[in-house]
Parts: structure tokens; C-alpha cells; sequence
């Protein structure tokens, strides 16, 4: 690994990895799919999305889609409602409990993200996610799919 995109690359992969994997949910198996988490928050950011819209905001193909929103109808984290704005596709808009299953693994997320950097200095937390920040919205800018924001 003789550049620092190497290294960012390895590091990235593996920061993935451990964001996911180490919960104690994750390995019960009660921890939401990473794609319906990603959708789930996707959904709640810009309200009900149909597939036209969801494969535009990810730039994914229908059919991935629609295997993804079929589990997730499986599981009672969304449901298909007619478009409020009179639009003729379906959407999807997250149900109860998609709302409760995205809030209980983003505060297991962020609770594991605290225990990890239980150390760091408040300082140093801030200019890390700042940098997160930065690198995620120039992917999004190059990829011309920006990612809504609170």
C-alpha cells in the first residue's frame, strides 16, 4: 500500500465491515438488512419513494429493487400506498414498524460508535465526521446523486 487512497480504500472496506457486523443484533440475526436499512433511511428523508425514484436516487435497476422492497413488504417495514400526488406509480412509505426497527439499529449504530471512540477527544470526533462528511458528498457530487441531509 505505497498511496494513501490505498490505504483509505483498505480502511474503508473494513470500516463497512465492522459498522455492520458488530452488534450484538447482527449476529442474533435481528438487525435489519444492510439495504433495507439504507432504503429505510432513504425513505424517511425524502417521504414515500416509488421504484422510478428509488433506482434514480441509487442508480440501482428495477429488478434489485424490487427484490429489496419485496422483503422489506414481507417484513412489514414498508407498504405500498398510491402516490399522494396523484402521480400513476405506487410508492413505498415506511410503516410502524420500519420506523421503530430503523430507530432501535441506528441508536445500536451510533451506541457502538460511541463505545468505540469513548476515548477520543470531542475534538477529534467532530473533525472525523466533518471529513466523513466531506468524502461521502464529493462521491455524490461526481456520481450526481446527492444523499438528502437533516
Amino acid at each position: 500500500m505505497d498511496k494513501p487512497t490505498h490505504l483509505i480504500e483498505f480502511e474503508a472496506m473494513l470500516l463497512g465491515r465492522h459498522l455492520y457486523l458488530n452488534s450484538p443484533r447482527a449476529r442474533t440475526g435481528g438487525r435489519l438488512e444492510r439495504s433495507a436499512y439504507i432504503l429505510l433511511s432513504r425513505i424517511r428523508m425524502e417521504g414515500p419513494m416509488s421504484i422510478g425514484q428509488l433506482s434514480d436516487a441509487f442508480g440501482l435497476d428495477a429488478s434489485t429493487l424490487n427484490r429489496q422492497t419485496a422483503a422489506m413488504l414481507r417484513g412489514g417495514l414498508v407498504e405500498r400506498i398510491p402516490d399522494p400526488e396523484g402521480g400513476m406509480a405506487r410508492k413505498f412509505r415506511i410503516t410502524d414498524e420500519g420506523e421503530h426497527r430503523l430507530d432501535t439499529h441506528r441508536a445500536e449504530a451510533i451506541q457502538g460508535l460511541e463505545k468505540v471512540m469513548a476515548d477520543w477527544d470531542p475534538e477529534e470526533v467532530a473533525t472525523f465526521a466533518s471529513y466523513l462528511k466531506r468524502f461521502n458528498t464529493d462521491i455524490e457530487n461526481l456520481d450526481e446523486r446527492p444523499w438528502p441531509r437533516p
